[in-house]
This record gives C-alpha cells, structure tokens and sequence, in this order.
C-alpha cells in the first residue's frame, strides 16, 4: 500500500472576499494553506494515505492548523511544535484583466527556525513510499534548506520516490542565497520533477531556453538536459497555462519520461473561481495517477491536468474534488449538470 509523505510549511491564509482590493477590505477570509500541504489534501481526497511533516507554533493559532491537518485526513503524527509564529500570506482575488496580488508575512515563522537533527526522518519514512517536497521550503530560509536536503537523502537511501514542485517564489529568496546556490543538490535525487523548462535551468544555473513547447521535436532534447543533471529523474511533468485573464485560464500539460513525450489536451476554464493552489492540484493528481498500476502516462498526465481545472473552481488553497469528479472530466464531462 502507497504511503505519500510531505514537507513544508503550513501557513494562514488571509484573503479578501468578493475580489476586493486590500484598501477596500473590510475582513479576510481565514483559511489554511501551503503548497505540500495542498498536495496532501488532494492525495488524501483520491484515498491515498499521507502524511504532511511540518513545524507549528505550539499556540492556539498552531493547535487550530493541526485540527485542520486531521480535518482533511492528512496524519500529523510526526508534526513538530516550537517556534514563535506561524506564518501568514494575505491575498488579493483579481478578477478579469486584473491579476491576484500575494503579501508575504513569514518571517520568524515556526518552519523558517527549523533545524537539522530535528526530525527523525528515519521514523518518519518507515512505511512510507513517496516523498513529496517544493521548491518553497528552501526558500523560506537557510536552515529550512538544510532540513530538506537531510529529509532528501535519508529518503534517497531508504528507496523512496522522490518528487518536487520547482515552485519559484522570487518574493522568499531573501536569505542571500540564490536558487542556483542551493537547488542543485536538492534536485538531483529527485525521480519526478514538476516545472517549465525555464524555471529549471534557472535553478540549476544553466542558460534559459524560451522552449516551445508545441515543438515536439525539439522539446525532448531540452528535458534531456534536466535528466542529465538530475540522474534519478524518471519522469518530467510542465504544466500549461495560458492566462486569457484572471477569470479564464486554459490548461494543459506535457510529460516526459526520458524515451517518450506525451502531451494533453488544452482545457478551458472559465469563470475562475480561485486559481492559487491549482499547479498543487496538478502535483497530487500526477503523483496520484503514476502510483496507479492501471495509469499509463498519458492517464496520469490527463488525470493531472483535469484536477488543476477543478481546483480552479473551488475556493481556498487545497483541491477539494473527487476522485469521481476527476475522472469524469478525464472521460469529456465539462457540462457541470447538477447531480441529483
């Protein structure tokens, strides 16, 4: 039996209501977030086991997030408390031509004091068969970094699968460190990556390549390049998005295995409800659908893609749609009719 495990920081998401700027709000809508988080939920909702491993506030505020943690089925045996805060992003709903504004309030944050040594990885990966971490985590802090790398080999030498979300968040790389400082060691046991090409050689410190990736012929060569610095990699996933406005996004995907490139098919989606946490969305269901013994590629890659669609019409961080839902919109069944 699969058991996924993730790490990162599970953070309070403050948002505007009714697509309102944050000089008109009034009241934010409390909700809780982060994007391994997220990735749990949605493995959580397809019937996986999981487990997300983070570092709380040992407070109310911190107490209320591990309630929300068993809420959604996802294990908190191994979470860590100490710290002072839990960290906190305020977001600004766009709508139309205007886009969605993020403010980070993260400093100090229980998981951005973690230390090595902390966690026992070994305890915490004994039965598990997934690892799941992004590209976020060290970009939190230097010591966050460090915790991921340790988590990174210690599931490395006990034969998980290991995936990451490249997940590029400029606003958090404030330590003094760049990502093709820190990044390559990270990513280089990695067996399934999740980013566009260009964010990859960027972390990786290689020079970017503007790919095409309607090019079929040349795209292959370019992936090639990230299984050549990553040796482990055994699959790579890019999601496509081509943002029409903030309330019409379509969606696509294209996954690479090292021999063979499959592609998916653009899906509309309009109106978007809330758009943040659907490449997390994308990650649970490509996760899910290449534990699947019955999933070839292109199923996994479909089920991934129809899941980031649905995310895009559910409000808050995490994906809240079945199993049954993903799969019907896989099978053609956009219509939306009302199940009586």
């Amino acid at each position: 039996m699969n058991k996924v495990v993730t790490f990162g920081e599970m953070l309070l998401r403050l948002s505007t209501e009714r697509h309102l700027r944050f000089s008109q709000a009034g009241m934010y809508r409390s909700t809780y977030a982060g994007g391994e988080f997220n990735v749990s939920v949605s493995l959580a909702n397809y019937g996986v086991e999981t487990e997300f491993i983070t570092r709380l506030p040992d407070n109310d505020i911190g107490k209320c997030a591990l309630m929300e943690m068993r809420k959604c089925n996802v294990s908190a045996d191994h979470v860590l408390l100490g710290g002072e805060r839990l960290g906190i992003y305020f977001l600004e709903t766009g709508a139309g031509t205007r886009g969605s504004k993020v403010v980070y309030d993260r400093a100090h944050s229980s998981l951005s004091t973690i230390q090595t040594g902390m966690i026992d990885w070994h305890k915490v990966f004994k039965g598990a068969t997934w690892f799941h971490w992004s590209g976020v985590t060290p970009a939190v802090s230097e010591s966050a970094a460090e915790v991921c790398l340790e988590a990174i080999k210690v599931a490395h030498e006990m034969g998980l699968t290991i995936s990451s979300d490249l997940n590029y968040r400029s606003k958090l790389w404030n330590y003094g460190k760049e990502p093709d400082q820190v990044m390559p060691e990270l990513l280089k046991y990695s067996n399934v990556i999740l980013g566009d090409l260009d964010t990859a050689f960027f972390m990786l410190g290689k020079q970017q390549q503007n790919p095409d990736y309607q090019d079929k012929d040349t795209l292959p060569k370019l992936y090639d390049i990230l299984f050549k610095e990553c040796p482990d990699l055994q699959t790579v996933a890019t999601t496509l998005r081509y943002s029409v406005s903030a309330s019409h996004q379509k969606i696509g995907g294209v996954l690479y295995d090292g021999k063979e490139l499959v592609t998916a098919a653009i899906r509309e989606v309009t109106p978007v409800v809330d758009r943040v946490g659907s490449g997390d969305a994308f990650m649970g269901g490509l996760i899910y659908g290449l534990l699947q013994k019955g999933f070839d590629k292109e199923k996994a890659l479909n089920f991934a893609v129809a899941a980031c669609c649905l995310k895009h019409t559910i409000a808050g961080d995490y994906n809240l749609a079945t199993m049954e839902e993903v799969e019907k919109l896989v099978a053609g069944d956009s219509s939306g009719k009302v199940t009586r």
